[in-house]
């Protein structure tokens, strides 16, 4: 059996839900079309996503092209909810990248295809709305590198990427077979279809080349486990995407066994198949089952904003705490923090759209009403020096049955290294040298999140077990997972930290008369600009502004140029100032 995992995705409003819907009907699967507008799509399950017009949760469908299972993956459009899209590309083996044939090529289109660029995502492209007035979908495209309109001749477009088509080209020959498909697997190329997911023009044609051009999922179901997590139903089920190996009912993952695979549906999940398990409810998303393998980095901006939160019936503060922990399972990204003095709880967030779907999440699934405190930007902190911090069994009021130093210093990213003798290490409790020192970066990860010395998390962090010890059996996996946030808050203190604040890196394009205008202003915004470029008629200029500015900047762009500048911004890190502290 061929399986092709497809992701949608697209810039909010081009008809991203529309065409799944019309794919699923197409094929069967559904018996009528659903409406955006009126809240009836297959794949826009919460009430929510319904209400509002919008996909906010990443869902997953199944449908056949003859003997192809295609598992059509739907992702969000909102800029709000790009870790949904984010979560989706790791599992992809293909993609339909949605562009409206009236507006074009939009802001998050543009990120989108860097992305895909990034990723080496096989895509195809296909423009819709071509039945709307002002529909052109050759200038919908043209921005797009590699693009191959299917609707006019495309050998000069091959000629461009292929030796073999480039002769056939020019000895007027038609390109050899599996051009197309080779150099649209290799990410070379983006065959691009247009038409109407709403009137279902240009569909059959789309159809046929998911089915020709993207590749077939790969992996031995007979190899060692290998599988990656990328969504958590509401109900605790974990979405799956096997890249080798097999899962079965009653298999255990991480000392939870697995109950039932698609509601009981199935027995298994082989390699290339999306699966969704019950029963291993301590599996978080972007976790790894079976074997460890490489990950990719980060391919969106992290959430640069925070909120407080409160509900409004104070006796409710308990269960609005553990209502957030279960939407932080569903979206690790919304990242719960609970400040140790004030007990006052914070959420990030990308924007104030998801803002206002947590709050009505609360009040329609937990009937927790709650009150949001100001919006702020999210600072993060790095060690600035070299800590090191330990407590050894039964001295100087250590309380756990575990011996433990870690030495903290400044690196890229969290990184976890052992060094102590491997006897030193209790594997009674954990198995493996690879699963104690995986035990041991949660409990970093965890208590770096719990802020460092100026209230904020710490990233960007290089710790190092110096020492270990533990007393058989009394040493449990809870006393090592204690002992570490006391460790980490004291070898943070011993090192000191900077505070950062997150910056982007933007790019603007307009008219070459409002260069001036343009540049004059970008100090007000504390954008740090490169040299200008001016080609014709449009100017360019990119640089670095702080991420609390980016949305000002957007808003006064209209103004200086004459409504026609655009602005790109992607997230390029952070960069070290005066220490704010975090909220209380």
């Amino acid at each position: 059996m061929s399986i092709l995992n497809l992701g949608i995705v697209a810039h909010v409003d081009a008809g991203k839900t529309s065409l799944t819907e019309r794919l699923l009907f197409d094929a069967g699967v559904i018996d009528r079309l659903g409406s955006v507008d009126a809240g009836s799509t297959q794949t826009d399950t919460l009430e929510l996503e319904r209400r509002r017009g919008i996909t906010i949760k990443t869902a997953v469908a199944t449908f056949g092209i003859g003997a192809l299972t295609v598992n059509l993956i739907d992702t969000p459009g909102h800029p709000d909810f790009i870790a949904e899209v984010e979560r989706a590309l790791r599992v992809l083996d293909g993609a339909v990248l949605v562009i409206s044939a009236v507006e074009g090529v939009q802001a998050q289109t543009r990120v989108l295809l860097r992305t895909l660029d990034r990723l080496r995502v096989p895509t195809l492209l296909f423009v819709n709305k071509t039945d709307r007035t002002g529909a052109d979908p050759d200038r919908a495209i043209a921005p797009i590198t590699g693009a191959v309109p299917m609707w006019r001749d495309r050998g000069e477009a091959l000629a461009e990427h292929d030796d073999k088509a480039l002769a056939a080209y020019l000895a007027g020959e038609p390109a050899p077979d599996g051009v197309l498909g080779r150099l649209t697997a290799q990410a070379r190329i983006r065959p691009a279809y247009r038409g109407s997911a709403i009137t279902g023009a240009g569909i059959a044609e789309l159809t046929a080349g998911i089915a020709a051009h993207l590749p077939r999922a790969a992996g031995d179901p007979g190899g060692p486990l290998r599988g990656t997590v990328f969504k958590i139903d509401r109900d605790h089920a974990a979405y799956v995407r096997m890249f080798s190996g097999t899962v079965r009912v009653r298999d255990r993952i991480n000392d939870e066994k697995v109950t039932a695979i698609d509601d009981g549906r199935r027995g298994h999940v082989r390699a290339g198949e999306i699966g969704r398990l019950h029963g291993v409810r301590g599996l978080r998303i972007g976790d790894t089952i079976g074997a460890r393998h490489e990950t990719t980095a980060a391919v969106f901006a992290p959430p640069t904003m925070e909120t407080t939160v409160e509900p409004v019936r104070r006796e409710q503060r308990h269960e609005l705490h553990a209502a957030l922990t279960r939407l932080g399972e569903q979206d690790p990204l919304i990242n719960l923090r609970l400040d140790a003095e004030s007990r006052q709880l914070s959420v990030s967030l990308y924007g104030e759209v998801q803002k206002e779907v947590i709050e009505s999440t609360l009040a329609e699934e937990y009937g927790i009403a709650v009150a949001f405190g100001e919006t702020v930007t999210i600072h993060r902190e790095r060690p600035a020096g070299t800590g090191r911090a330990g407590a050894v069994i039964g001295r100087d009021g250590n309380p756990h049955q575990a011996t433990l130093e870690l030495l903290v210093e400044p690196g890229e990213g969290l990184e976890v290294a052992l060094a102590v003798p491997v006897e030193h290490i209790p594997m009674y409790v954990y198995k493996t040298v690879a699963g104690f020192q995986d035990a041991v970066t949660r409990y970093v990860r965890d208590a770096f999140t719990r802020g460092g010395p100026h209230g904020w998390d710490v990233g960007d962090a290089r710790v190092t077990v110096t020492r270990c010890g533990y007393v058989s059996p009394n040493s449990t996996a809870g006393d090592f997972k204690r002992l570490v946030p006391e460790l980490i808050a004291r070898a943070l203190r011993e090192a000191g930290t900077v505070v950062c604040e997150p910056m982007n890196r933007f790019a603007i394009e307009g008219p070459a008369d409002a260069l001036a205008a343009t540049l004059g202003a970008l100090p007000r915004f504390a954008a740090i600009p490169d040299p200008p470029a001016v080609e014709g008629r449009r100017f360019t200029v990119g640089g670095l502004v702080p991420a609390a500015r980016t949305t000002a900047l957007e808003r006064a762009l209209p103004g200086l140029t004459h409504g026609e500048g655009v602005l790109e911004a992607t997230f390029d890190g952070y960069r070290p100032v005066p220490a704010p502290a975090a909220p209380r």
